[in-house]
């Protein structure tokens, strides 16, 4: 079997995804890659590469080395950083992917690319929002992630590279964000939730968008690229979701578990003006049929899980 590839490991995706690879496939199997260093106290079972993406020479001889046949392709500037800095953003999100499929079609290796809902726009149909369907974002991170999946269906339709991805939902996970993504909150509430029983939104209350546990989103990604190709009528930038909620109906759910917790809003008119750009709600029946996708956590039973697993992990 030839190896797998993560780039932006040390991220929020895959950090949980190169664990439950290598729990798959076998820690030698997964080499995990960043642009920094490996933090002292991140656990180091299986390989570690730190690498820069947009550096192509320096992606070839990783390839090469540890002979690479499917690259997980996670380096990229979320969307509130991808409007601050949109140079870097371009840099990041496209041209390290360009790199990426040039070395893809020389090696003939597979590539995961995720996508997001940030790449549809105000002209896309708001509510059930198709699998194919109008694409004009309003943000500089949909311009990228769009040209990204046009980029992976080029390269599958020119040099038959076997590209696949996910429009993915705003991701619930575990780790507490970094910064730079407009849904923060819906892993900050958590936190704050359990230690000051309160929190305050920068988001409006009534901000409705499709959301997805980051366990489903391993298993997703996993399936899709375990998936039978001869199924696979869309192959790149299949629509997924979870369950869909609002910052308001999200603290309501905490509070059955938490019952002093609290939220006000400061809301971010930036952070604000993105999420109004993404569909309220999107249609994953392409996914359902093509590839058996079927989520299996809601909102109360993510809510319940989260709030178990960060109280172990606060315990003494």
């Amino acid at each position: 079997m030839r190896k797998i590839l993560v780039t932006g490991a040390l991220g929020r995706v895959g950090s949980e995804l190169v664990p439950a690879l290598r729990d798959r496939y076998g820690a030698d199997q997964v080499v995990a890659s960043d642009n920094r260093e490996m933090p002292t106290a991140a656990p180091t079972e299986g390989p570690f590469e730190r690498l820069d993406c947009t550096r192509i020479e320096h992606l070839e001889e990783v390839v090469r080395r540890h002979d690479v046949g499917t690259v997980y392709h996670f380096a990229a500037l979320l969307s509130a950083d991808a409007e601050a800095r949109p140079d870097v953003a371009w840099s990041v999100n496209v041209g390290s992917l360009q790199a990426v499929l040039e070395v893809a079609r020389q090696s003939r290796s597979a590539v995961f690319l995720p996508s997001s809902i940030g790449a549809f726009g105000p002209t896309t149909p708001g509510v059930g929002t198709p699998q194919d369907t109008t694409q004009r974002p309003t943000t500089f991170y949909g311009i990228t992630k769009v040209t990204a999946e046009l980029l992976c269906d080029y390269h599958a339709r020119r040099f038959g590279l076997d590209t696949r991805g996910l429009r993915l939902p705003c991701l619930i996970s575990l780790a507490l964000p970094k910064g730079g993504g407009t849904t923060d909150y819906a892993v900050e509430i958590f936190h704050q939730a359990l230690r000051h029983q309160r929190y305050t939104c920068r988001l409006e209350p009534d901000t409705r968008l499709d959301m997805m546990y980051m366990p489903d989103a391993v298993a997703a990604i996993i399936g899709l690229m375990e998936a039978d190709p001869e199924r696979l009528i869309h192959r790149n930038a299949f629509n997924v979701t979870a369950m869909n909620f609002t910052p308001a109906r999200l603290a309501e759910e905490i509070a059955k578990h938490i019952p002093e917790f609290t939220i006000d809003y400061d809301v971010d008119p930036v952070r604000q003006a993105v999420a109004n750009s993404w569909p309220r709600s999107i249609d994953d029946s392409a996914a359902r049929a093509e590839w058996d996708w079927a989520p299996a956590y809601d909102l109360e039973s993510m809510t319940r899980d989260m709030i178990e697993k960060l109280t172990l992990r606060a315990a003494p």
